[in-house]
């Protein structure tokens, strides 16, 4: 976490809102705390830190969940998440990346309702045995984190909130920043392996596609740049890049937008045909949660086509650029702020849904 202050982009000719006349106290600030002098810079980080807090106490509002949902009937949730997780990621902090994607993947299918964690049965191919899902893992950290708050709080905490507090903690765990979670989701009881198939984001996606797909969960464009820096931690596979590497446009050829220095280099470790091996998102930090994503994207190394694809619009690109130049002034409270409104699509509240007794099988 390395600052806060956003860098203003370049003056264009086109009307843009100004930032101090933005609708989100944060940008307000951020404008105006650019503005002073670097001995008052400390004040507008803080009071862009509380900006932060209220802006996403009102999300929490809006989506039916709010903070300190458990306090009376689990009031030792957070101790009891933190805790266990941290058995699992002091030993290996590989585990933090799925995860996170993990959230990420339950969320844009149906909602944040833990229909992720659903396994299959003989009548129904559930989310979790999707192509995209496959590679996922920690299944077996959710299930320790709800046996624990079993124990102490039968019956009350949901799977979507245990998702949602665990990705929060490991992405703390490995360095990145702190948010406060909003709680109260309830589990869903569907789940479907070709609705994660066809409307999860694929890592071969464009642009445009990109765009489309975030929009229709009510994220923006900018949630998009922002969230795109997860994969500041974690891996690919080689069976993801394989095409292209080798077989872009059907022609035998190279994805011409990816550093041809890093595609050799890729080219040695993902062989034709390679199924096992895997490679890095971030090369030399893919462990710790950092802001040298933007760094490598904006280098043409992102490792993915999704990535790359970030370089293709205007506001994506911009957002890349700053990150990179800045080294990440914003991404922290930027990562904050977008993980709360990803934790807020489609959540089940009140009577909807249920709380499931085990993860993995409906009540």
């Amino acid at each position: 976490m390395t600052g806060f202050v956003k860098t203003l982009s370049k003056a264009s000719f086109e009307y843009k809102r100004p930032p101090y006349l933005s609708s989100k106290p944060s940008e307000q600030l951020q404008y105006f705390c650019s503005k002073t002098m670097a001995t008052q810079k400390l004040f507008c980080v803080i009071f862009l830190q509380l900006a932060l807090a209220f802006f996403l106490a009102s999300l929490a509002n809006a989506g039916g969940l709010q903070l300190g949902f458990y306090r009376e009937k689990c009031p030792d949730l957070d101790l009891i998440v933190h805790q266990t997780l941290y058995r699992y990621i002091s030993r290996d902090r590989t585990l933090a990346a799925p995860l996170l994607r993990m959230h990420f993947h339950d969320c844009f299918i149906r909602g944040c309702d833990a229909s992720v964690l659903i396994s299959s049965t003989k009548k129904n191919q559930a989310e979790k045995d999707a192509i995209p899902n496959q590679t996922l893992r920690g299944f077996n950290v959710i299930d320790a984190v709800k046996s624990a708050l079993e124990k102490k709080c039968p019956g009350v905490v949901s799977c979507a909130d245990i998702l949602a507090l665990v990705a929060r903690d490991a992405v703390l765990m490995v360095g990145g920043p702190h948010w406060d979670v909003p709680t109260g989701r309830r589990d869903g009881r569907v789940s479907i392996a070709n609705e994660a198939l066809f409307n999860l984001p694929p890592p071969f996606a464009n642009i445009t596609v990109l765009k489309q797909q975030f929009a229709g969960v009510g994220l923006s464009v900018k949630d998009l740049a922002v969230l795109s820096g997860g994969h500041t931690i974690g891996i690919g596979h080689c069976t993801t890049i394989s095409d292209r590497l080798y077989n872009f446009t059907g022609k035998g050829d190279t994805d011409p937008s990816l550093d041809p220095r890093y595609a050799a280099q890729l080219k040695k470790k993902c062989k034709p045909g390679n199924i096992n091996t895997v490679v890095a998102m971030d090369p030399g930090s893919f462990k710790s949660f950092d802001e040298d994503y933007y760094t490598v994207v904006a280098k043409r190394r992102g490792l993915f086509q999704s990535d790359a694809a970030l370089l293709d619009d205007a506001e994506t690109r911009d957002y890349v650029t700053t990150q990179s130049r800045t080294h990440g002034f914003t991404f922290a409270l930027d990562f904050a702020e977008s993980m709360v409104k990803m934790g807020n699509i489609g959540v089940l509240t009140g009577k909807q849904g249920e709380i499931r007794k085990r993860c993995a099988f409906v009540n």
